[in-house]
């Protein structure tokens, strides 16, 4: 009976130090897209806090400069919320408050940003 315990609780341990590297394999951080609209209205702002999940940052910032580029010429909806795809992506952002706050998702890839 001891020793089924000490299994039981050797086995426990394991799963539970196994635990924070799961977790730690969630969004990734990537440089910024400084100022992506050089000469107008957007002139100085740029696209920032852009992570990604299993892709790269270069194409994170690929995905956020086109699909924002893109969001940027469709008429924003009552709701606020801004539904379209991007050579593949599915795009979503959200306009409401101060920020926008935007998500492509490609299969399990995802990319976020901030204008």
């Amino acid at each position: 009976m001891k020793r089924a315990l000490g299994i039981l609780t050797c086995g426990l341990a394991f799963n539970v130090a196994g635990a924070p590297a799961a977790q730690g394999a969630g969004y990734r951080p990537c440089a910024a897209v400084i100022d992506p609209y050089t000469g107008s209205r957007y002139d100085g702002v740029s696209l920032r806090r852009i992570r990604t999940l299993r892709a790269h940052c270069a194409t994170a910032r690929r995905v956020a400069r086109g699909a924002h580029r893109r969001a940027l010429g469709i008429t924003p909806p009552p709701d606020g919320v801004r539904t379209f795809s991007w050579n593949g992506w599915k795009v979503t952002g959200d306009l409401r408050g101060d920020t926008d706050a935007y998500v492509a998702a490609r299969g399990d890839r995802r990319v976020r940003w901030v204008f």
